[in-house]
Order: structure tokens, then C-alpha cells, then sequence
């Protein structure tokens, strides 16, 4: 198998993995899961796609994440990986549509008004 690349967004978050085979380390920024993840929430979000299928331990995945807090970069991480897999076998793709994992969470930070103090918020309205 070859190396196969994939991109995940989330809100203001990018991550850009190559997966390859392997024996299941996740290296994150040069850095290992354990160490840029400590939270194992966060840690299970991102193996939740590796999970369903049970390839956890088949598979070396190398990560460049840029952009947004912790959360969104989880999301997209776990994002990313989904297809990732989906490129390696496309048998997959309606197991981990049906859990969620291929779905791009287009929500994102709405823009600041002109003339107001934030996006919805308005300054207060006096009569006299």
C-alpha cells in the first residue's frame, strides 16, 4: 500500500494526515498523540474513525495541524482520517457515514457587524 493523503477542517482548524501501513502511532506536529492530545477525550475523538473499523494498530499516521483551539483540531483531525480511509478502502465509506465521521461541520465563527460591538449583539437602544 501507498502512502494516501487527506484533509479535515473544522471551524478554524486544518489537518493534513498521510496515512501509510504501519503498527497504529499517530505523530502529530512531530509530536506524539499522548503528548499533543493529553486529554483522553480528546485522544478518543481522534481514534474514533481507526475504532469503528478496527484498524487502530494497522496504520501510521503523520499529521500537520494548523489553526483553531483543541476541539476543532480534534474534529478535523478525526475528519480527515475518516477519508483518509475512505481512500484506502471505499467499502468504508457508509459505516463511517453512518456514525458521522464524513460529515464536514460547516458551523463556524459568524463576522462582526459594522457599527455594533459584536456579531449580534448591539449597543443599547435608548429612546431620549
Amino acid at each position: 500500500m501507498e502512502t494516501v493523503n487527506a484533509v479535515g477542517r473544522r471551524k478554524a482548524a486544518i489537518a493534513r494526515v498521510i496515512v501509510k501501513e504501519g503498527n497504529g502511532t499517530i505523530t502529530i506536529n512531530k509530536r506524539p498523540l499522548e503528548v499533543y492530545f493529553p486529554s483522553s477525550i480528546l485522544q478518543f475523538i481522534v481514534k474514533q474513525p481507526l475504532a469503528t473499523l478496527d484498524v487502530i494498530e494497522k496504520y501510521d499516521i503523520k499529521v500537520n495541524l494548523d489553526g483553531g483551539g483543541y476541539k476543532g483540531q480534534a474534529e478535523a483531525l478525526r475528519l480527515a482520517i475518516a477519508r483518509a480511509l475512505v481512500k484506502i478502502n471505499a467499502d468504508d465509506k457508509a459505516v463511517l457515514r453512518a456514525n458521522g465521521f464524513m460529515t464536514r461541520d460547516p458551523r463556524a465563527v459568524e463576522r462582526k457587524k459594522p457599527g455594533q460591538p459584536k456579531a449580534r449583539k448591539r449597543f443599547q437602544f435608548s429612546k431620549r
